[in-house]
């Protein structure tokens, strides 16, 4: 089965939304969703989900998931809002216990903050065969880059949310709270199995000044060309280059709104008793 892809490109955050359907008037799954935010003002915006929202109207389809690969922390999650408007289920892979676990102590969340996944109306686990109207697809839990990052195999096509960037781009970073450069390796070689005509379709595009951004490669595009885990390259080949380049990244610019949000399906805090919502930074922990 070949469903049709259609890309949202947001330039802010260089994330990739996806809508994946079989025809026209179909059900289909919106797959990692931006909600806009911007850091100076703390203001947020559905700019870039009613894009999604326009064509999904236009095509007349039907949503079923609204399926995330992990607690993104670059991008807030518009989950709730497209599922309001739309309807559909929104789900993750079910080790979002487990950051939400290890964020709960760093963010000194609310007592009543459940660690079971309960924000989320379906958890995926490996493995797990699920349908989109008349397309089969199935989850392939992929972490490395967080404990709890899944990819979705939709048809022909493979969701592969943060563990692979395009081949000129390499692969995600392994030093968040929970995240391992060797298990990423392993995560990447099960995606790496898959027939070599297989479409991957990345969560994120940081392109270098030469191109434009992009989102679709391949398996045997990945297995010849990715500058870190291509043309055979060992699993400690892969650790000693993941390490030593994660030891000069920052932080991303998002990271503790998107996280605290992410981990609650996208959902805010409560308000507080003035009728404002509030988000946590807390000093000096990541």
């Amino acid at each position: 089965m070949q469903p049709t892809i259609q890309p949202f490109y947001d330039l802010t955050t260089g994330t990739m939304t996806y809508v994946a359907y079989a025809q026209p008037g179909a059900p289909c799954a919106i797959v990692d969703s931006v909600l806009d935010y911007d850091p100076h003002a703390a203001r947020t915006s559905t700019r870039s989900a009613d894009a999604v929202i326009a064509f999904i109207e236009a095509q007349r389809l039907t949503v079923e998931w609204i399926l995330e690969t992990h607690a993104h922390a670059d991008h807030l999650s518009a989950a709730p809002y497209l599922k309001r408007e739309l309807g559909g289920k929104i789900a993750i892979g079910e080790s979002i216990r487990t950051v939400q676990g290890v964020f709960k102590k760093i963010f000194d969340l609310e007592p009543a903050f459940q660690l079971d996944g309960s924000q989320f109306d379906h958890l995926f686990s490996d493995g797990e065969r699920f349908r989109i109207g008349g397309l089969e697809a199935s989850a392939m839990y992929v972490p490395g880059h967080t404990p709890a990052d899944m990819a979705y195999r939709i048809g022909d096509a493979v969701f592969v949310g943060d563990t692979l960037f395009l081949p000129d781009v390499g692969t995600a970073r392994c030093d968040f709270p929970g995240g391992n450069a060797r298990t990423l390796y392993r995560s990447i070689q099960r995606l790496l199995a898959l027939p070599a005509d297989t479409r991957l379709f990345v969560c994120h595009d940081y392109p270098p000044e030469t191109r434009a951004p992009h989102w679709e490669t391949t398996v045997g595009a990945q297995r010849l060309h990715n500058i870190h885990i291509g043309a055979g390259k060992t699993e400690d080949e892969f650790v000693e280059m993941r390490e030593a380049r994660d030891a000069t990244l920052g932080m991303p610019t998002l990271i503790l709104p998107a996280i605290q949000v992410n981990i609650r399906a996208g959902q805010f805090p409560e308000a507080a008793g003035n009728g404002t919502t509030y988000l946590k930074i807390p000093l000096n922990a990541l």
